[in-house]
Order: structure tokens, then sequence, then C-alpha cells
């Protein structure tokens, strides 16, 4: 399960770089959804957190 977790992280942190390199190109709108994609991901990591997911047993 802590495999699946850190590929599913992993993976959508890949999708933060485009959004990254053409930051001046695309302005705000893209900082805010960017940020809301960044957020909906903490979410995430906490519920995996609070549901034992990142315990090695």
């Amino acid at each position: 399960m802590f495999a699946l977790v850190f590929a599913v992280f992993d993976v959508e942190t890949v999708f933060l770089y485009p959004w990254a390199m053409t930051f001046d190109i695309l302005g705000v709108s893209v900082f805010i959804e960017a940020f809301i994609f960044v957020l909906i991901l903490i979410v995430g990591l906490v519920y995996s957190w609070q549901k034992g997911a990142l315990e090695w047993s």
C-alpha cells in the first residue's frame, strides 16, 4: 500500500512541472489551478496518513 500511495503522488507531481515551466506565459489563473491541485494532493496525503497507509507493517 505504501508503494501505491508513493506512486500516485509521485506521478501527480510530474504534472506540476509543465505548470512551473510556463508560469510566466500562462499567468495567475494557472497558478490558482495549480494551487488547488496541490491542495487536493495534500488532502489525499493527510487522508492516507490518517488511515495508516503510510505505516510499515
